[in-house]
């Protein structure tokens, strides 16, 4: 009755196909494209309306794109319901893949990848414009946080950039003077910026520029574990008697190998490597591809943990266990991005195996 109970629960909660039949996947990557003999070709993308006004055909009819799935699973999908459901992704694509002039995406995704842009500096305006943050003044730059602590006769600026520069020295490969840049690597710019916690602590972060390199050839995107699987999750944790258990991983982009090929010439946050070449080797933060890399890595983690990934729900992990007194249930650790929140009869033991890989805020596990 109990387990009839919760599947009746679970079920309202978090359904996957709806009243028609339709079932809703979580989109991992786009890879390939194709076109027949419908779709609009080049010399007929434009039309002349009866004022004698030429526009741009509105049509994605006869295109394709491949799409592999979270389950692991791919389809072919056509554009017209892709361009709705993802259309950054879709637009991103596009671009990447030399699209831009093809009649089916020549007339939307100006607009969109201008919409996107928009966001993203309305965000970036916003940081811009704020000058304190709780009283305190916030700093733009390097000089200007220096400047501030001269001013406040403090050093609580200077030692959150210090702290911060230890935290991501892992990430660079300092070359030496005679060193060249290896081929096939391209120089960003890279900057700090900053925050003021709830505390008040100074937060420094060393961030890549990211947002001037081209999208990568492969676009993958990093899912979150969903408000409803984490629901659930604790909803299997009362009907079970399970114990819960959260932590937040300390730099966790930092833990994960970079793809890109990218370097810097280091600034004074640097110290006495001011001036070098230094490559870029883990998944910096700003990076494109930094979210999925750090996915990747935990994911591969979990695999040698035995946990597998729910087919609902690729960040709710789940592995089979049984408590002291014979029962039968499943562990489940859950992910969002670098918060970890474990359920198991004792999660302590799973959090001690995670921390051995990962460091842990101290203080934040709980």
């Amino acid at each position: 009755m109990m387990e009839f109970g919760f599947n009746g629960i679970a079920e309202n909660m978090y359904a996957q196909v709806d009243e028609e039949g339709r079932q809703y996947l979580l989109l991992d990557e786009i890879f390939d494209h194709r076109s027949d003999g419908s779709a609009v070709a080049t010399d007929d993308m434009y039309f002349t309306d009866k004022r004698g006004k030429k526009s741009l055909r509105q049509t994605t009819k006869g295109w394709q794109l491949n799409v592999k799935w979270k389950d692991g699973s791919s389809s072919w999908e056509r554009l017209a319901d892709l361009k709705e459901s993802h259309p950054v992704q879709v637009a991103e694509y596009a671009v990447v893949n030399k699209l831009t002039e093809i009649p089916a995406f020549k007339w939307w995704i100006g607009n969109v990848l201008r919409r996107r842009d928009r966001i993203i500096g309305k965000v970036k305006s916003r940081y811009w414009k704020r000058t304190h943050k709780f009283g305190i003044r916030i700093p733009k730059t390097l000089a200007e946080a220096l400047d501030i602590d001269k001013d406040t006769g403090t050093d609580l600026w200077r030692k959150a950039i210090e702290k911060e520069m230890a935290n991501v020295k892992t990430a660079f490969q300092v070359l030496n003077e005679d060193e060249k840049v290896p081929i096939g690597y391209l120089q960003i710019p890279c900057h700090m910026i900053f925050d003021v916690k709830m505390d008040l602590t100074r937060k420094a972060r060393f961030v890549a520029g990211g947002h001037m390199t081209d999208p990568p050839t492969v676009l993958t995107y990093s899912s979150v574990v969903s408000r409803e699987s984490v629901r659930i999750a604790f909803l299997v944790a009362a009907l079970n008697d399970l114990d819960v258990l959260a932590a937040d991983v300390t730099n966790a982009y930092l833990n994960a190998p970079t793809d890109e090929k990218f370097y810097t010439i280091g600034g004074k946050e640097f110290g006495s490597d001011e001036g070098k070449h230094i490559l870029i080797v883990r998944a910096l933060y700003g990076l494109k591809s930094s979210g999925a890399a750090w996915h990747k890595h935990l994911a591969q983690t979990m695999n040698d943990l035995n946990f597998t990934p729910c087919r609902g729900d690729p960040d709710m992990w789940m592995r089979a266990a049984t408590k002291p007194d014979g029962f039968k249930y499943y562990e489940y650790v859950l992910i969002y991005v670098d918060d970890i929140l474990v359920i198991s009869h004792l999660p302590s033991a799973i959090m001690n195996v995670l921390s051995l890989h990962y460091k842990l805020k101290e203080g934040r596990i709980g």
